[in-house]
């Protein structure tokens, strides 16, 4: 699968709204498996633009967050687009998306968790403010509390 630059090299700032998103999926522990969490956030505002839920790690998971963003947010062409190498992120259909929306692709280096530290400090925070204190039974109730969370 093809892996892009990394375009931000570790300089988190942007001079405006929807200059540079970076974007990952964590998970969160139910009764009835894993639900995973796709978001991505705003690199100039800090603000969660598109996320989605589901109970698989898949292409299309990221993409509904994607679809959520640039419904949400209509960015001009020439975003950057940073993830980890991911498989969801490095296959065709979901770089086809990005082409298609005029979005740069940018990718951490190879096992470098700093590379996307602004994405993995939100998880941090929501697992540590909201996720460590429930014990979740159904993947549903976890939805409804991550929703809350990101929208309120």
């Amino acid at each position: 699968l093809p892996v892009a630059p990394n375009l931000l090299e570790q300089k988190f700032e942007a001079d405006r709204p929807n200059a540079a998103w970076v974007t990952d999926i964590t998970y969160i522990a139910t009764d009835e498996g894993w639900l995973y969490l796709a978001g991505i956030k705003d690199l100039y505002t800090c603000e969660i633009v598109g996320y989605a839920m589901g109970p698989r790690m898949t292409q299309e998971l990221v993409g509904e967050a994607l679809f959520r963003a640039v419904r949400s947010k209509r960015p001009r062409p020439g975003l950057i687009h940073h993830s980890d190498r991911g498989s969801q992120y490095c296959a065709h259909g979901y770089r086809r998306l990005l082409a298609q929306f005029g979005m740069l692709a940018s990718m951490s280096r190879k096992g470098n968790c700093y590379d996307n530290a602004p994405m993995e400090s939100f998880w941090g925070s929501l697992k540590a403010e909201l996720v460590y204190h429930h014990r979740y039974a159904t993947r549903m109730e976890a939805m409804a509390s991550v929703r809350e969370y990101i929208e309120i």
